[in-house]
C-alpha cells in the first residue's frame, strides 16, 4: 500500500517548487553581485574578523567556488535548508494526530510503521527537486557570468547534503513522534540551529573543537567539497546510519504510542 507516499509526496511538490525558486533568486543576485565583489575583495574580507570565517568555514573568496561556498551553501543550505527539512519532519506525524486525520488512516489495513515509512520516504520530492534544481541553477548563472564550477564537485556538493538533510529531517521526526506539532515544529528549528552554531563555535577554539563532532552539520563540508573536491564518504554513511537510527526510534516510539 503506497497511497500515503503517493499522497505525502503531492503535498511537497509545492513548498518544493517555492524553494527551488527562492534558490534561483539567491544565486541571480550573488552571481549578479561576485564581479564587482571580486575586484575588491581585499575589502570585503578585511570587514569580516577572523572569527566568521572560521564559524562560516569560508575560504577563498574571490574563486567563485569560494564565494558561492560561503554565500549559498554554508549558510541557505547548511542551516536555513536544514531548519525546513527538521520542520516538515517535526509535522509528518504529530499534524496528523492534532487534527485526528491519524485515526482515519490507521482505521485502514495499514500499520504505524508502514505509516512512519511511507511519510519519511515522501521527502524525496524535495530531496530530488532542489539537489537537481540548484546545481542548473548555479551551473548556468556561473556561464553567465563567465565563471564555471567543476561538474564533479558541484554534483558531489549536493549528493553528499542529503545524508546531513535526512539527519535534521530525523530530528524532527523523532519529536514528531513524542510532542504535539507546535511544540515539536519549534523544538525541531531550535535544535539544528543549535547544532549549527554549536559546529560554527567550536572551530573557533581548538580546544573545544570536539564538542562539533557531535554535530550533523560537522559531517558536511561544502568548502572542502567544493573547493579542494574532498569527498568524505565515510562521514556521509554515518550520518545515514544516524538517520535510519532515528528513523528506527520514531517508529518504535510510535508504534507503542497511544493517539
Amino acid at each position: 500500500m503506497t497511497a500515503i507516499l503517493r499522497l505525502e509526496s503531492r503535498k511537497r511538490v509545492r513548498g518544493s517548487a517555492l524553494l527551488l525558486a527562492v534558490f534561483a533568486v539567491l544565486s541571480t543576485l550573488y552571481f549578479s553581485m561576485f564581479p564587482g565583489i571580486q575586484e575588491e575583495m581585499d575589502v570585503f574580507e578585511a570587514a569580516f574578523p577572523d572569527y566568521m570565517f572560521d564559524i562560516f568555514g569560508i575560504e577563498e573568496l574571490h574563486t567563485i567556488e569560494g564565494f558561492i561556498a560561503a554565500e549559498i551553501y554554508s549558510f541557505f543550505w547548511s542551516l536555513l535548508l536544514a531548519i525546513y527539512f527538521a520542520y516538515v519532519g517535526a509535522g509528518l506525524i504529530a499534524s496528523d494526530v492534532q487534527d485526528r486525520t491519524m485515526d482515519l488512516t490507521l482505521s485502514n489495513p495499514v500499520s504505524r510503521e508502514s505509516v512512519v515509512l511511507q511519510k519519511v520516504a515522501a521527502l524525496w520530492v524535495p530531496l530530488v527537486a532542489l539537489n537537481v534544481g540548484v546545481p542548473i541553477i548555479v551551473s548556468v548563472g556561473a556561464l553567465a557570468i563567465g565563471e564555471s564550477f567543476d561538474p564533479i564537485a558541484l554534483a558531489m556538493v549536493h549528493l553528499l547534503s542529503i545524508p546531513y538533510l535526512l539527519v535534521c529531517a530525523g530530528i524532527g521526526l523523532v519529536l514528531s513522534v513524542v510532542d504535539h506539532v507546535r511544540r515539536a515544529r519549534a523544538t525541531a528549528l531550535i535544535l539544528v540551529f543549535v547544532l549549527w552554531l554549536v559546529d560554527g563555535v567550536s572551530r573557533v577554539d581548538s580546544d573545544y573543537e570536539w564538542i562539533g563532532a557531535f554535530t550533523p552539520s560537522r559531517y558536511w563540508e561544502e568548502t572542502d567539497i567544493l573547493l579542494h573536491e574532498e569527498y568524505a564518504f565515510a562521514d556521509a554513511l554515518l550520518l545515514l546510519v544516524v538517520f535510519l537510527a532515528l528513523v528506527c526510534l520514531a517508529v518504535v516510539v510510535f508504534v507503542r504510542r497511544d493517539i
